[in-house]
């Protein structure tokens, strides 16, 4: 199970790390802390030095109720810091956190090797079409609606079955367009209550009959601390916790802001196996 960043096979039957790094003044948990070349040169150096195979860079807000941004703005916040990061980290795979097509486009000219999609190609319908010509890594994740009015959107027949439809529906429009480098995001806290998120993680495994890797983020999201009472802040205990049993039911990645205690939680769960 590989996938091919910028001429370099990735193998994923062993769990690795997507540290994230968000550029947007309005994230749920870091927003506004890069602000500035040194604080976005520090914080990914140190992920990478603490074992992250990618770092996903956002530039869009995609928590619950955000407002939307420019498709300007979007590129004018994320192009220098690919920019910057690929200058300093020659060998880095950046992950370029959007739903749009023309930025994914700009992105991977700029030196970002894989697109994850919130939205798996349904806010962008030249989404697909564009990775496919690009030929990169996709991380396609479910949702409903928008980040604005998602949380509107949580009331399903049945919520494993509803997404595996989903997925299956949308591998087979990414695999006729000759897409092969294909992640799937079951995305939980996009569209889905608290009973439902914890439903997705127990029954994760299921999601392995799609035969894709699996990407998990779960860190310090609402599903953690609105369960213990505290706040995105105190959740990375909560978050540890969950990546565990994210990867005991077949994760093959995590995205995480805490990428040292993510691979201390992969270097245990090795231990298990």
């Amino acid at each position: 199970m590989t996938i091919n960043c910028k001429g370099n096979l990735i193998d994923l039957t062993e769990p690795k790390v997507m540290g994230i790094l968000n550029v947007t003044p309005d994230s749920f948990y870091d927003g506004g802390r890069h602000k500035d070349e040194k604080s976005i040169l520090i914080a990914v150096e140190t992920m990478l030095q603490e074992g992250a195979t990618f770092i996903d860079v956002g530039a869009y807000s995609s928590r619950p109720g955000a407002d939307a941004v420019t498709e300007s703005e979007e590129l004018n916040r994320l192009i220098p810091v690919i920019t910057l990061l690929v200058k300093h980290f020659t060998d880095i795979n950046i992950s370029v956190d959007t739903f749009r097509s023309t930025v994914a486009k700009q992105a991977i000219a700029a030196g970002a090797a894989l697109i994850n999609d919130i939205s798996a190609g349904m806010l962008d319908q030249d989404m697909l079409k564009t990775i496919a010509s690009l030929k990169v890594p996709y991380i396609m994740m479910h949702m409903r609606g928008t980040p604005k009015n998602m949380q509107e959107l949580t009331t399903y027949d049945n919520v494993i079955q509803d997404v595996l439809l989903f997925f299956s529906e949308r591998i087979a429009s990414a695999r006729t367009l000759g897409i092969h480098d294909l992640i799937i995001d079951p995305g939980f806290g996009f569209a889905k209550n608290i009973e439902q998120n914890y439903e997705l993680l127990r029954k994760l495994n299921l999601f392995q009959t799609l035969d894709m890797p699996i990407l998990a983020g779960l860190s310090r999201k609402s599903m953690i601390y609105k369960a213990l009472k505290s706040d995105a802040k105190n959740a990375l205990n909560g978050t540890t916790a969950l990546n565990m049993i994210a990867l005991s039911n077949g994760a093959n990645i995590l995205r995480v802001h805490d990428v040292k205690e993510a691979m201390e939680c992969i270097t245990l769960f090795k231990n298990l196996n």
